[in-house]
């Protein structure tokens, strides 16, 4: 575009301010780079919501009156923090990636313009340090707030599953396939049997909303397809690679999957090695011995990565099973709801998905829950089964679901059949807190108000009215471990010791203290503890520093 061109376009689009437009932004000159990279988002975002193919970030145009100015402001000059490049450091906080370009002009005056074009938002909102904006009225905001935008966008994403494949016919189709698909689906039709019977496959196919119109689609290349058709799907990839490691995390197994997935699902749940697990704990709540892992355990997640995968990543789902201990799925795509948990504590199913016409034919033929509300499901299988709850990891594009098969804290276990009261919501908190990570402050807020935790961030810790009831003195010492003691005990420790042994090193002093501190300090945080008890005790001059680092009486 010329200098003319650009000029012409940024008078129409000064034309259009006065109107509720929320691609376009005008400044007179450039501020911060923080705010740069809020603007960028929000103009995507806006772009999206607007049905623009691009949003427009103007400097040169006078904030109140529009005039053309002009501007001083050259992105190539600008240093953001850390002294790095603007346009890198912007690249860098903007998710998911989008090309956005800056280009600079000038009008018939001389004066200069720069204007950053910036792609319309696809699928998933563009975000700015994982935040997405928005602007309202004249104010940047977050966006996540404003619920029906966001579904506006992640709608916005053409369906790439139920795209048509030109050159596949029901030829291409896996005859299996189809009867295995024709079984799950009677199954949820049981009334029409006589109806469905009667169905030759192609009108089956329509039926189940696997075809679109007789039409072969991406969907069903991927649930029915024969292996050999897999090309069709080029440069997307569907295959699942399932791993086997040993205790020690040493590989001793691996086969690849590819379609079609409705039987490489069976083929993968009856290779997974699903042992029978023993109780160690007592009590007649606790059955003696069950599987590690429900049928549903192993099928929803797995079924969760193939309908959510993001097949233009061009990369494989995962599965590792970790030998009788814990199985972890894996799938490429940002989690479009954004929170597991938010979908946990809601009681209706998650309205988002990156491929709804998948998705839907994946239901008819009961690969996922038709009812919806699967995740929140298998969070019910493992409190039933006194487990811990599942471990979400949403971090770099991919979603990362672990499931333990056995008991890893019995006192945990013992808690959940203790406190039948506490709903998942509460139950997966406190999961988080026995397992020392880090909780909101949201969160923590709601379990001081019900008294289930004490301590402050980040030690935190099971409160005494969740263990007092118990009958076991396992869960009874580990709060008081927990809480710990005062610093007067641990002085009074210090001190006996080196009045007995006439002399401590520090070495000495940390394994009389360490096991004694709170499980809930880090091991540099015990460190730490033991350096403030001895300052403490030498500024009061009770003990004094001697040759070698020892630590003596002050006589």
């Amino acid at each position: 575009m010329n200098d003319k061109q650009h000029v012409e376009l940024l008078k129409a689009h000064i034309a259009q301010i006065g109107k509720e437009v929320k691609y376009l932004e005008f400044k007179s000159n450039y501020q911060d780079a923080e705010r740069l990279g809020k603007y960028i988002s929000a103009l995507s975002n806006g772009a999206c919501l607007d049905h623009q193919e691009y949003g427009y970030l103007y400097f040169g145009v006078e904030d109140e009156s529009w005039g053309l100015t002009g501007t001083t402001f050259d992105s190539s000059r600008i240093k953001a923090k850390g002294n790095q490049n603007l346009e890198i450091y912007l690249r860098q906080y903007i998710s998911p990636k989008i090309n956005f370009g800056i280009e600079e002009f000038h009008d018939t005056d001389g004066k200069r313009f720069v204007v950053f074009i910036i792609p319309a938002a696809q699928g998933e909102p563009t975000c700015f340090q994982n935040i997405p904006y928005i602007r309202v009225d004249s104010s940047l905001t977050d966006l996540r707030p404003y619920t029906e935008w966001m579904r506006t966008i992640y709608n916005s994403q053409k369906d790439w599953s139920a795209e048509i494949v030109p050159d596949a016919t029901i030829e291409d189709i896996d005859p299996k396939a189809i009867q295995f698909a024709r079984e799950k689906y009677l199954e949820l039709h049981k009334d029409r049997k006589e109806e469905i019977e009667s169905w030759d496959d192609a009108t089956f196919l329509n039926k189940a909303k696997i075809t679109s119109r007789g039409k072969i689609t991406n969907a069903a290349i991927i649930l029915l397809g024969k292996e050999e058709s897999e090309h069709f799907l080029s440069p997307a990839i569907c295959k699942i690679r399932w791993q086997l490691k040993d205790g020690g995390d040493e590989n001793k197994d691996f086969r690849i999957f590819s379609i079609p997935m409705i039987l490489a699902i069976e083929e993968i749940s009856k290779l997974i090695r699903n042992t029978p697990y023993d109780y160690t704990i007592s009590g007649n709540i606790f059955p003696e011995t069950m599987r590690r892992y429900d049928v549903f355990t192993i099928r929803e997640p797995l079924n969760n990565a193939i309908a959510h995968q993001d097949y233009g990543k061009h990369a494989r789902i995962e599965i590792v099973e970790y030998e009788d201990e814990k199985l972890m799925f894996r799938n490429h795509g940002v989690f479009l709801p954004g929170s597991v948990e938010d979908v946990v504590e809601n009681d209706f199913p998650e309205s988002k998905y990156r491929n709804p016409f998948l998705v839907e034919a994946m239901r008819n033929v009961k690969m996922v829950e038709t009812e919806g509300g699967g995740i929140k499901k298998l969070y019910m299988q493992q409190k039933n089964r006194f487990f811990p709850m599942p471990i979400y990891d949403l971090s770099n594009g991919m979603v990362k679901c672990e499931i333990q098969g056995k008991v890893l804290d019995e006192n945990f276990a013992k808690i959940l059949v203790n406190n039948p009261h506490l709903s998942l919501t509460e139950i997966i908190l406190l999961d988080k807190v026995q397992k020392h990570q880090q909780i909101t402050d949201d969160a923590l807020k709601l379990l001081k108000k019900k008294k289930y935790v004490e301590g402050r961030k980040p030690n935190i810790y099971l409160s005494v009215s969740i263990v007092k009831d118990s009958k076991h003195i396992g869960l009874k010492s580990s709060y008081i471990k927990n809480k710990g003691f005062d610093d007067d005990y641990f002085k009074k420790m210090i001190v006996e010791y080196i009045t007995k042994f006439g002399k401590a090193s520090r070495t000495e002093l940390s394994q009389l203290l360490t096991d004694k501190l709170p499980e809930t300090l880090s091991e540099s945080q015990k460190f730490d503890k033991i350096t403030n008890l001895l300052s403490s005790l030498r500024k009061a001059g009770i003990i004094r520093v001697g040759e070698k680092r020892m630590w003596f009486l002050v006589k």
